[in-house]
C-alpha cells in the first residue's frame, strides 16, 4: 500500500527566523519516499489543512503562527482537520510542531504536549545523547526541548538528557480516536537527519502513525 503523504512546511506566519524549514522538510520528505511513502510537500499550511480528504499521513514541520500576533483561521480549515482526525489520519509532528497550529482547537490534544511560551525552554544547540527504549542510543546535533506542557496520555519512546541532567521526552506515541498521533521534538535543522539514528527514528515513527504495519 502506498501511504498518501503531506509535509506541511513552514512559511509566511509558520516561518521563523530560527528553523529552516525548507530545508528539513526536504529532508524529511527524502526519508519518507525512502520507505516508499508517496510525499507532497506543501508550504500553504492553512490551505493544505483545507484539503486533507485524500492524505494517508500529516506531517507539521512548521513554526508558531501567533508568534507574529496574526491569529485565526478559515473555519473550513478547521473543521477539514476535524474531519481527518475522525477519520483516523495519521499525524507525525516535528520538532516546534509543538508550537505551531495554535488555531486548530484540538491540535494540543491531539499532539500529547504544547510549548508554553516563558515557561519552555531549550538549552543551546549542540550534541544530544538520545536513548531510545527499543533500540540502541545515538548521537544528533539538535535542540533540546524542555519543559513542554503535557496534554494528554502518551507512550513515550525516546529521551534526551534535559537541562541539569533532568531527563526529558524526546518522541512518543498516542492515539487520537481513531488516528495514530506521534511526536518527534528533534529536526531543528538538516543536521538533526545527519545522524542515521535519527533518520531511522523518524521512520519508524512514520510507518506507526500511518499504520502501515
Amino acid at each position: 500500500m502506498t501511504v498518501r503523504t503531506v509535509i506541511l512546511s513552514g512559511t509566511e506566519r509558520y516561518a521563523d527566523p530560527w528553523h529552516p524549514f525548507a530545508e528539513t522538510s526536504a529532508r524529511l520528505a527524502a526519508i519518507l519516499q525512502g520507505i516508499g511513502h508517496d510525499v507532497t510537500v506543501r508550504e500553504d499550511v492553512d490551505a493544505a489543512m483545507a484539503s486533507l480528504a485524500d492524505a494517508d499521513l500529516l506531517v507539521v514541520n512548521a513554526g508558531d503562527p501567533w508568534r507574529g500576533g496574526e491569529r485565526g483561521v478559515d473555519a473550513a480549515a478547521v473543521a477539514a482537520f476535524d474531519a481527518a482526525l475522525d477519520r483516523g489520519v495519521g499525524v507525525l509532528a516535528m520538532h516546534c510542531a509543538v508550537a505551531s497550529l495554535r488555531d486548530y482547537p484540538r491540535w494540543a490534544g491531539a499532539i500529547g504536549a504544547v510549548w508554553l511560551p516563558t515557561l519552555s525552554f531549550h538549552p543551546p544547540f549542540g550534541r544530544v545523547v538520545v536513548d531510545a527504549r527499543d533500540g540502541v542510543p545515538f548521537t544528533v546535533e539538535d535542540e533540546r526541548y524542555c519543559a513542554l506542557q503535557a496534554t494528554g496520555d502518551r507512550d513515550v519512546i525516546a529521551w534526551h538528557g534535559g537541562d541539569a541532567g533532568h531527563r526529558e521526552p524526546t518522541a512518543w506515541r498516542r492515539t487520537a480516536g481513531p488516528s495514530r498521533v506521534a511526536v518527534d521534538v528533534l529536526g531543528h535543522d538538516a543536521r538533526s537527519y545527519d545522524a542515521p539514528g535519527h533518520s531511522a527514528l523518524v521512520a519508524d515513527l512514520a510507518t506507526w502513525a500511518a499504520a502501515t504495519r
